[in-house]
């Protein structure tokens, strides 16, 4: 039986407000920020961290995210992934913060994306910063989240 134009309209628009009403409630209530988990993500130490991240970094909101050891603030302007490949011995520039190493990774670095991961820390911790904004007041933070995690390394010289 052959739907009347009426019928079809209003099929159509109910699958419109339905996809858009899904579409939203992703938005907001999303739990899969589409970043993957790291090897070691699963671990005891990364569960702290990304539990313990902060409400709010660089002036954006964090999302609540079912991905072990992952933690995103704003629209992916901020990432963090816990239970990455430690860095080896690196010619990259390290920063020491609070007393906790981070190498910047040149290769994934660029102009407006800056990727600095933990140095001499197990589990190694990733952060990606879109925009290259507001990265200095985020590391003081994002130290303080990591400084727990035992460093048996160190990439600058500590007095």
């Amino acid at each position: 039986m052959p739907l009347t134009r009426r019928t079809r309209f209003a099929l159509f628009t109910g699958v419109c407000v339905l996809g858009a009403a899904a579409v939203t409630g992703y938005a907001v209530t999303g739990r899969d920020p589409g970043v993957p988990q790291a090897r070691d993500g699963g671990a005891p130490p990364c569960a702290r961290i990304a539990g313990a991240s902060p409400d709010s970094l660089g002036g954006f909101s964090r999302w609540d995210t079912d991905v072990p050891g992952v933690a995103v603030w704003g629209d992916r302007d901020i990432v963090l992934r816990c239970g990455v490949t430690p860095p080896g011995p690196t010619k990259d520039m390290c920063v020491s913060v609070d007393g906790v190493d981070w190498v910047v990774d040149s290769r994934q670095s660029t102009g407006t994306r800056k990727v600095i991961v933990t140095y001499g820390r197990v589990p190694a911790t990733q952060v990606v910063f879109e925009g290259g904004e507001k990265i200095d007041a985020a590391l003081i933070d994002l130290s303080r989240l990591v400084a727990p995690s035992r460093q048996g390394r160190h990439c600058v010289d500590t007095p």
